[in-house]
């Protein structure tokens, strides 16, 4: 496992590192014994980073993510978030007192006196226009309760609005094959101020696994089923943005990438690593056979210059008119 600076944080985290959206909930059946030996098998392989937030299972992520971690809390970095068990739209979810109980909360349940990384769960722009949640977050910081902290952005605009507070450590953002948006101005002006960024939804919600069907049927309390449209949340945190239909034909016309590969999986998670700005990319796990195939992907070969620029253009050429909602 290659280690990669996170921005300018003092931490240097595992370039491959592991999200646990999908062992909190929402991504249909999970078996906490078959989460808890994921997250083991990935710590084994040298991951010392994990992403979570305090609405996944209503907390259930950061509550195996204290289990799992116990006694290795000086070795495992966790990065959290904030403000979507509450209204995001009003300005008092980012008071200093609703703030400090979801950090205070996050801290009970991860079993831990300080978080390494706290991040503002996609909030509207108007409210990183306003900026009050940052002097809050710079309070926190001052009195031990986080180390850094960071933003989770849907678009690029906002990750650039971010960019202008000299204290936002790192970004997070979609970026897969299918999304790659953030490559030629977010992410120069992200390395040139030193904020490291946090890849997700870097499977289009298993589009790039290859493993899917125009027919799969997704369970009932899978968000790829009833946020497919964006009913429930930001349409691009499933499937990247794209209709369902659509990505899986897009998805099949990039089943060459792994070639050599071992399997599109691996690829796709090779293809962000070979972007210089990416500090993590962090795919989600709910089975140890997952784990261990994500974490292949930091030994398969490099993408060559000219296998590059065919999925930029693919990109252009095919994909990005198809991509819904504000990105």
């Amino acid at each position: 496992m290659d280690y990669r600076q996170l921005g300018k944080t003092d931490m240097k985290v595992s370039e491959l590192s592991f999200g646990t959206w999908a062992i909190g909930g929402a991504w249909g059946k999970t078996n906490d014994e078959e989460s808890l030996k994921g997250l083991h098998r990935a710590m084994d392989a040298g991951v010392n980073f994990f992403d979570t937030a305090d609405v996944y299972g209503d907390g259930h992520s950061e509550e195996l993510l204290n289990k799992a971690t116990k006694g290795k809390e000086s070795e495992i970095y966790i990065a959290t978030k904030f403000c979507r068990a509450g209204d995001i739209h009003d300005p008092n979810t980012y008071s200093e007192k609703s703030v400090t109980d979801y950090v205070d909360a996050s801290l009970k349940r991860l079993g831990r006196n300080q978080l390494d990384l706290m991040q503002i769960h996609c909030p509207p722009i108007e409210i990183l226009r306003d900026g009050a949640v940052f002097e809050v977050l710079d309070k926190l910081k001052q009195q031990g309760k986080i180390r850094y902290y960071g933003v989770s952005v849907e678009t690029v605009e906002e990750g650039l609005l971010c960019l202008e507070n000299p204290n936002v450590s790192t970004l997070q953002v979609i970026f897969n094959m299918l999304r790659q948006k953030p490559v030629h101005e977010l992410f120069p002006q992200a390395q040139e101020k030193g904020v490291g960024i946090l890849a997700r939804v870097p499977l289009a919600s298993g589009l790039l696994t290859g493993k899917f069907s125009t027919n799969h049927q997704f369970e009932a309390d899978d968000h790829r089923n009833f946020n497919k449209d964006g009913a429930a949340f930001n349409v691009g945190e499933t499937f990247g943005g794209l209709e369902f239909n659509k990505g899986v034909e897009l998805s099949n016309q990039l089943e060459w990438v792994a070639d050599g590969r071992g399997s599109m999986t691996r690829a796709a998670l090779k293809w962000i690593l070979e972007h210089d700005a990416i500090s993590t990319v962090i795919p989600g796990f709910k089975t140890v056979k997952q784990v261990e195939d994500n974490l292949a992907a930091v030994d398969v070969k490099s993408f060559s210059d000219e296998e590059m620029k065919k999925i930029e253009d693919f990109y252009k050429k095919e994909v990005h008119d198809h991509i819904r909602g504000p990105y």
